[in-house]
């Protein structure tokens, strides 16, 4: 393997599927099964799940309610996508534990940043819930957060499409796909694969980024192995 931990950031709305909004079964087992597989390979896993499938944040302030509010309700909304993934995992008898930014002991561990250490080293999948713990940050920003209090070495950024294009290939047939960029090119042309905070933290870190797509059977392992799958954000393109 190229890369022994790994930090994977889920969005919120591929747990969704194509039914738009919460938790869709076939989608949560494609997902644990590619993870299981991943963590057989003694690979370190960590994850970072979003919460849009259940409430976004921004959308609910650009409605008329607090923005604090809102992102608070969003960052729960992360809890209950980890618990479903922990589940899913743990039905594939993956040890799993869900650290929790925010306290709630009933069903999370707290967050902290050593005892998340200790469980990747002893191989158990840790996801990380709750985003940050405070409001105004996204769960891609706290991706890049956790994946550099825990030293990985990649970030492991799962879409719906092979990497970065210049626009949507959703909607543009002539979208270009970049196959590496710098951290400045992606600022600079405003590719909002992940948002400016983040981009910046693992540019001031060194902090790699691939950007894959995990609905192809075996991406996962091929990005941990090596292989050119995605868009590398890099230091130097």
């Amino acid at each position: 393997m190229k890369y022994n931990r790994v930090l994977i950031k889920l969005s919120g709305e591929a747990l969704a599927g194509d039914q738009g909004n919460g938790i869709s079964g076939e989608i949560l087992n494609k997902i644990s099964s590619e993870i299981a597989s991943l963590q057989k390979t003694g690979c370190e896993i960590a994850i970072v799940v979003g919460g849009g499938n259940i409430h976004r944040g921004v959308a609910g302030a650009t409605s008329g309610m607090d923005r604090a509010t809102s992102d608070y309700m969003g960052m729960m909304a992360t809890v209950i996508n980890s618990l479903a993934l922990q589940d899913a995992l743990e039905r594939r008898n993956v040890y799993t534990r869900v650290l929790s930014a925010i306290a709630m002991q009933e069903v999370a561990e707290p967050y902290i940043r050593r005892r998340a250490v200790r469980h990747l080293e002893k191989k158990r999948v840790v996801i990380f819930a709750a985003g940050t713990g405070n409001p105004y940050f996204t769960t891609d920003t706290t991706a890049a957060l956790r994946a550099n209090e825990i030293n990985a070495d990649l970030i492991m950024k799962a879409t719906k499409v092979d990497g970065i294009y210049d626009k949507d290939p959703m909607k543009h047939k002539d979208a270009k796909k970049f196959d590496k960029l710098s951290y400045i090119e992606v600022l600079n042309k405003d590719l909002k694969v992940m948002d400016s905070t983040a981009i910046t933290l693992c540019m001031d870190n060194d902090m790699d980024i691939v950007v894959f797509n995990m609905f192809e059977e075996g991406n996962i392992a091929r990005v941990v192995q090596g292989e050119n799958i995605g868009t590398v954000v890099t230091k130097k393109a």
